[in-house]
């Protein structure tokens, strides 16, 4: 029988969870005193635990339970001394606070962005630049404020809506606030913490002309597209460069005044999108870089949609194990924690893999034995050497 080379001592959760350090966990649990009335199922099990609930896609308590019990023999990969009960998993979700995986989430990040950074084979339009937007994630229950006007059959769906800053560089979120789904996205603005000559690019949602005037003064860039109902005033009109893409059909100096009567000016691009058939309109406080150049750096905010995109898409936010606000946030930043997990395999991998391609890999493969670089390096290896032998043993009886 032929034995593959590509067999490990540990399952391929074990290899997963081996990118976070227990002594982070124990270190934010003792930050956090989230161990200091459990006997058991303390918080790195916890984790363990609700790494491998959305890896694996379950979508139950009950399916939690049931297939990690199938998993006898196992568990012990995983950190775990017993088999978490479907009370126990519940309870701490909502118990432990969401924070605390906040902090290991932050921890991975500082441990790892540069290496996301290092590997990436695209650079943004500019260095330093920042990408915000948020998404909203339904929930079935009014566990958070809905957004928009209450239907004709007068219930409105709940959401938690996530506030995400990315670095351009690095397709990961630096920055995340939770709010409800009905909360104005331009609340979110006044968290950001931008460096001096920094750009940040967000979409018309995030109106906030006071924000936009206290940026000018730190000297932080922004770009975004002008509303549609904006009132402004024409104030000078800029030559456009026979350099600058035919695209640009208007560059120019505009007066607005916030809600509090104070005037002041920003840069206003009118840009013509072929592929759309469109003219965008956008503002900025920056008159330094070329008109293209600001819309070449409102086009890289496609990446923070594409991250979003890639969370939804490959992790069970549709379905979540418990009915409060703590236990939705915890599940979320377990997803968020594994995105970023999955990004540095996937970037260590000696062979270019679709995210959605390995995540279907490992998921699949979450309690096989299997060396999982060796195997996302060469994953018809097996195959390679039953075919070889066979080729081999074939041509020695044709003699």
């Amino acid at each position: 029988m032929n034995k593959s080379k590509n067999f490990s001592g540990q399952p391929i959760i074990k290899q997963v969870l081996n990118f976070i350090l227990p002594k982070d966990v124990h270190r934010t649990a003792k930050k956090h005193n989230s161990d200091r009335y459990t006997k058991k199922f303390t918080t790195y099990e916890h984790l363990a635990t609700m790494v491998f609930t959305v890896i694996s896609g379950c979508s139950s308590l009950r399916e939690v339970s049931s297939i990690m019990l199938a998993c006898e023999g196992k568990i012990n990969h995983l950190g775990l001394t017993d088999f978490p009960k479907r009370s126990a998993l519940s309870d701490a979700n909502r118990r432990r606070s969401s924070e605390v995986f906040a902090d290991i989430y932050h921890l991975l990040y500082k441990r790892y962005h540069r290496f996301l950074s290092d590997s990436r084979p695209l650079e943004p339009a500019v260095k330093n630049l920042k990408i915000v937007d948020s998404s909203t994630i339904p929930l079935f229950s009014d566990i958070l404020k809905g957004v928009g006007r209450n239907p004709l059959n007068g219930k409105k769906k709940g959401g938690i809506k996530m506030h995400t800053m990315i670095n351009a560089m690095e397709d990961v979120p630096c920055l995340i606030k939770f709010s409800s789904a009905a909360t104005h996205d331009h609340t979110f603005l006044k968290d950001l913490e931008l460096k001096k000559g920094s750009y940040v690019v967000f979409d018309k949602g995030y109106v906030d002309y006071e924000q936009y005037q206290k940026w000018t003064l730190e000297d932080v860039y922004f770009v975004t597209r002008q509303k549609d109902n904006a009132r402004y005033t024409s104030l000078e009109e800029f030559d456009i460069s026979n350099k600058v893409d035919d695209a640009v059909l208007k560059d120019e100096k505009i007066g607005l005044t916030d809600k509090n009567g104070n005037a002041f000016s920003l840069r206003r691009i009118a840009f013509w999108h072929e592929k759309h058939q469109k003219v965008y309109e956008f503002i900025t406080n920056n008159y330094d870089l070329d008109a293209d150049k600001i819309a070449d750096i409102y086009k890289n905010r496609w990446q923070i949609e594409t991250m979003f995109k890639r969370l939804k898409q490959n992790f069970p936010l549709k379905y979540f194990l418990g009915d409060n606000q703590n236990a939705i946030e915890i599940q979320i930043w377990v997803s968020l924690i594994i995105q970023l997990i999955m990004l540095v395999i996937q970037r260590k991998a000696q062979r270019n893999w679709a995210y959605s391609n390995m995540m279907s890999v490992i998921r699949y493969h979450l309690m096989t034995y299997i060396d999982l670089f060796k195997f996302l390096k060469n994953p018809e290896a097996n195959w390679e050497e039953i075919t070889t032998k066979n080729i081999g043993q074939l041509s020695l009886f044709d003699q």
